[in-house]
């Protein structure tokens, strides 16, 4: 075979993918962060093709991007479960897709989404609740969030129907019991004529709506805004973001 016979050029992505360093989908992700040098020169855009036998370089920092699993922040509307799908509702990573990705900032559209396998809910989000909803793909995070003897708390605007006094909230806080067992103290405030806030460290089923039945007040709006440091902010209602370095629960 002649040496100066040419060589198909290739997707760089695709390149990447057949020697085995990233999948494809990972492999455009990290060209879209600037970790993808070819003989040196960083790679611009995904679609750019280059020699099969071409030297092909990544940022330190990709590494580490490849090994990390994703945790991912969603603003989970009313109508969507947390969990597995039930009664015709879809599930919350449903909405984890390039169109709803939120980039705090100007300048928006989709992003390459790493592979989004395994992303499981970290505690529960009724489907007629909204905010802040967490996704992880990292045990250690789930287990921080929902095990046992977490020590993260989570707050809550919740709006209510009904009459409020000092009694009641004095309840709220303290006092109350489901399913015969008695709920640890909670921190709920008056903001406004019907709103109060709630502040939890624990996440029985259903727990804000059955401590206001149990005190004759409806819930008509409940939405989480914070999980231990990490505040649900500007994110827009349906769409996500990624948890980002440096952040922590």
């Amino acid at each position: 075979m002649g040496h100066n016979m040419p060589m198909e050029a290739i997707r760089i992505a695709k390149l990447m993918a057949t020697r085995g360093m990233c999948s494809r989908r990972e492999a455009e992700d990290l060209i879209l962060r600037g970790w993808v040098f070819v003989d040196g020169a960083r790679v611009e855009a995904c679609g750019t093709k280059v020699a099969p036998d071409a030297e092909i370089t990544l940022d330190e920092r990709a590494s580490e991007a490849l090994s990390k699993q994703i945790t991912v922040l969603l603003n989970k509307p009313v109508g969507y479960v947390s969990g597995q799908p039930e009664n015709n509702h879809v599930p919350a990573v449903s909405l984890v897709t390039p169109e709803n990705y939120w980039k705090a900032g100007p300048g928006t559209g989709s992003t390459r989404l790493p592979s989004l396998a395994g992303l499981a809910p970290a505690g529960r989000l009724d489907s007629d609740s909204q905010g802040l909803l967490v996704l992880t793909q990292d045990g250690r995070i789930a287990r921080s969030l929902i095990g046992g003897n977490s020590k993260i708390d989570k707050e809550y605007l919740v709006r209510v129907r009904g009459a409020l006094n000092d009694e009641k909230l004095r309840l709220l806080n303290h006092g109350l019991s489901l399913d015969g067992k008695p709920l640890k103290p909670a921190q709920v405030t008056l903001l406004h004529p019907q709103e109060l806030k709630f502040i939890l460290w624990e996440g029985r089923n259903r727990q804000i709506r059955r401590m206001c039945a149990l005190v004759g007040l409806e819930v008509l709006r409940l939405k989480r805004v914070r999980i231990g440091r990490i505040t649900l902010g500007s994110l827009p209602y349906g769409r996500w973001r990624f948890l980002r370095d440096g952040e922590m629960f």
